[in-house]
């Protein structure tokens, strides 16, 4: 402190006062976060007692990440440290869900080895804009479900909940899965098995079939068999024959078994569990034993 009875102290009395570094105090001070009372005789900035608050607070903001800009309008009474602190949230979550994406990314180019191709695709993916992910998941549904008007309604909102958009704030693991499932849908492949179970679906249904029925079929499947299952019955036994009939009627056999095949195709039980994932709720069960059970019985009867 200046020992003139002001009570005045330079830069470097301040540091020592505050235990910050002369430079730092002198950059604030330059940037006008920190303007001096005055000036010494000999030009050099002088402080006083409200400096040193001022240059807590300065000190407590930039800790918390706010860059000097908004110290200054804080400073300046032109808005308050909440609403500071508030923008900086949202500052802050849209951060963390960019280190989110880039983590995501990172973590499956780790895993599946990727190529530098990959890792770009990968990226692009994952960065997408809500808008744009939409666009992705509207031109599946466009062309799966082209021209077929007698698919159950059912299937058509199941599958448009499968064909999940990211959450406002995922996981890694849901943009992990998210950018999976996009590479997936967009796969001319996966969508000629798609759409070919869909038709399967639209070619069963006559103009009276209600809405939900194939759901249906699939849970008086699961029952029957999970019952055939835990009483042991074998898939060419008369017991499996008599199953058969109750479930599928008078319905050709190998048409049934083409549909199941379709069905329980490894891409779409993986599109499901993805899908599941992308929407924070719990995979489904594939039920595959329960399926090869009726497949298996179904070319026990057939002879194939």
């Amino acid at each position: 402190m200046i020992d003139d009875g002001t009570g005045l102290m330079t830069i470097g009395e301040l540091a020592r006062t505050t235990g910050l570094p002369v430079r730092t105090i002198r950059y604030w001070s330059d940037e006008g976060a920190l303007p001096p009372v005055t000036r010494s005789a000999g030009g050099y900035r002088l402080y006083d007692a409200a400096s040193v608050a001022r240059l807590e607070l300065i000190r407590t903001l930039r800790e918390l990440g706010l860059g000097l800009d908004p110290v200054r309008r804080v400073l300046a009474g032109e808005t308050t440290v909440a609403q500071v602190a508030a923008a900086h949230v949202s500052a802050l979550d849209a951060q963390i869900s960019a280190l989110r994406v880039t983590r995501a990314v990172l973590s499956t180019v780790a895993r599946r080895g990727s190529t530098a191709e990959e890792t770009t695709l990968m990226n692009k993916l994952a960065r997408l804009s809500t808008a744009e992910r939409r666009r992705i998941i509207d031109d599946f549904m466009a062309e799966v479900f082209e021209g077929i008007d007698t698919a159950d309604p059912d299937i058509r909102t199941r599958l448009r909940f499968a064909a999940a958009d990211l959450p406002d704030d995922p996981t890694p693991e849901q943009v992990d899965a998210w950018v999976e499932l996009a590479e997936l849908i967009q796969d001319p492949g996966f969508r000629a098995t798609m759409r070919r179970m869909i038709e399967f679906n639209a070619a069963d249904r006559g103009p009276d079939v209600p809405t939900g029925s194939s759901l249906w079929f699939v849970s008086r499947l699961v029952r029957l068999t999970g019952e055939a299952l835990s009483e042991g019955v074998a898939p060419d036994s008369a017991r499996a024959a008599d199953i058969l009939r109750v479930l599928i009627g008078d319905a050709d056999p190998a048409v049934v078994r083409e549909r199941l095949t379709a069905v329980s195709n490894v891409r779409l039980a993986r599109y499901r569990e993805l899908s599941a994932i992308v929407n924070g709720v719990e995979p489904p069960s594939a039920y595959e034993e329960r399926f090869g059970w009726v497949v298996a019985a179904l070319d026990a009867r057939t002879g194939s």
